[in-house]
């Protein structure tokens, strides 16, 4: 069974969620986690997406 796909604006708002959770004194670990991805999804978006 395929997991859900987000669409890439999707996924540009919750690299920005990140950045703010991490602003807030969270690590990536507990960021990532309150977005609902795993690590290396986090890296793979904001490789892909970080420049948007």
């Amino acid at each position: 069974m395929a997991g859900k796909r987000d669409k890439p604006e999707e996924i540009v708002l919750k690299l920005r969620q990140v950045e703010v959770l991490q602003g807030q004194g969270s690590s990536v670990a507990d960021a990532v986690r309150q977005i609902g991805v795993t690590q290396q999804t986090y890296y793979r978006w904001r490789k892909e997406y970080g420049g948007m």
